[in-house]
């Protein structure tokens, strides 16, 4: 098969599926008029790729032109029918399916069986799924779209159009590489809150910490722990919630490292997977010691929303830079501890920046084991704070159990980095 032509193919139905999402929203909204829908949309792509590869393949530009021409004929005819309200606008979907067998059948003729044979599943997929794929663009609503399209404006134009060199004395600041990383973090949040929409509503706290924490575990222990005070009979399922959103945020971590410079992974994961190691096991001792308690409570709503905005992404941007910038300087002026002094301060707010950061300077040869104690100190110095955050907004039993649970996970990781 030819790998090109197959990622060509690829980018083409990815580009249908992004356009006929909008429009199946919108045919939602007001139906009747708006022209075809997912399906509808990626078959158009499909055929606009097929006739284009065919005609570039047989020499033979009339193919594209050909069905440029069948396609905007069903376009004026949709629109005709639209035209005349109180008809029934026919659908398209079988008609360009039709077109784009066609297609494929000459793709096969031309030598390229394998690759017609792939995108012809392609096809069966779209049109047997049919309410499957209704289905997923009927749980997106209009936040989640204009997050997915900002996030594409972000990584397809505005990145594009940024300078590839450091601006600074330095030679800490490269715009590129600094939104490139705001992309990565922004998609990482909004793949996280997917997940969440995916599963569904929360009915349980444990599960309310798991899918939290893909999006901040910071706001999940707050609302679980605000939870202990009417519902303190359920301590030992909010802990799990709490303590398994934690665990999610030192996965984090290590996934953030192994995308930016996978070396330093290799020289962190040991403290990073033990501290998540303790804060699963006490997760599951909490959650067992819930259901022999009694069937656990529902968790209450943590008020979620899409994490994903373009401001939102700009001032995780200038925070980045700060931390990047004073990780530079003190690498330069202040290195061994100093170093450490600033990701313990702003690992307690924040520890994919500093994370990222670390991981970026490694990366240019700053050294990988002064970057890795520095980013196991930034997770040790979060949990410091989620567990006084817990503390604050928490009642009864839950605060002694996250204390006890905070402690182990902070000897366990204090132990392994002695020890690495």
């Amino acid at each position: 098969m030819d790998l090109d032509a197959a990622r060509h193919f690829l980018v083409a139905l990815l580009i249908g599926a992004l356009v006929g999402i909008e429009r199946e929203k919108r045919k939602g909204v007001a139906p009747g008029h708006a022209f075809g829908g997912i399906r509808t949309f990626i078959l158009l792509a499909l055929a606009g790729a097929a006739s284009a590869w065919i005609a570039r393949e047989m020499a033979q530009p009339w193919a594209f032109v050909v069905t440029l021409a069948v396609v905007g004929a069903a376009v004026v005819a949709s629109y005709a029918h639209q035209s005349h309200p109180g008809d029934d606008v026919p659908g398209l979907t079988s008609e360009l399916a039709a077109i784009t067998v066609f297609l494929l059948g000459g793709m096969c003729v031309a030598g390229h069986a394998t690759l017609a044979v792939a995108l012809a599943v392609a096809v069966s997929a779209v049109l047997a799924y049919k309410q499957p794929l209704h289905g997923l663009v009927a749980r997106i609503d209009a936040e989640d779209l204009y997050a997915g399209i900002k996030l594409l404006i972000a990584s397809f134009i505005v990145l594009p159009l940024l300078p590839d060199t450091p601006i600074d004395p330095w030679q800490a600041l490269n715009p590129y590489k600094l939104w490139l990383l705001v992309v990565l973090i922004s998609a990482i949040s909004l793949l996280g809150y997917a997940a969440i929409r995916a599963l569904g509503p929360a009915r349980g706290a444990a599960l309310s910490g798991l899918s939290g924490g893909l999006v901040s575990s910071t706001a999940a222990t707050l609302s679980l722990a605000r939870a202990s005070r009417t519902q303190p009979a359920e301590a030992h399922a909010l802990a799990a919630g709490i303590l398994l959103a934690w665990s999610v945020m030192f996965a984090r971590v290590m996934l953030l490292v192994a995308v930016v410079h996978v070396d330093l992974l290799r020289a962190a994961w040991l403290p990073l997977a033990a501290m998540g190691g303790v804060s699963i096991g006490f997760a599951l001792w909490h959650y067992r010691a819930g259901l022999a308690s009694g069937p656990p409570a529902e968790a209450t709503e943590m008020g979620l929303r899409n994490p994903f905005s373009l401001s939102a992404a700009i001032r995780f941007g200038v925070l980045f830079a700060v931390v990047l910038l004073a990780v530079r300087v003190v690498q330069q002026h202040l290195p061994g501890s100093g170093l450490y002094w600033v990701a313990a301060v702003v690992g307690l707010v924040d520890t994919d920046a500093i994370t990222m950061s670390l991981a970026e300077g490694a990366r240019d040869g700053s050294g990988l084991a002064p970057a890795a104690v520095a980013v196991c100190v930034a997770a040790l110095s979060n949990t410091v704070s989620k567990c006084v955050i817990a503390w604050a907004a928490g009642r009864g039993a839950l605060r002694a159990q996250i204390g006890v649970a905070s402690a182990a996970v902070l000897g366990v990781g204090a132990l392994a980095l002695s020890l690495g």
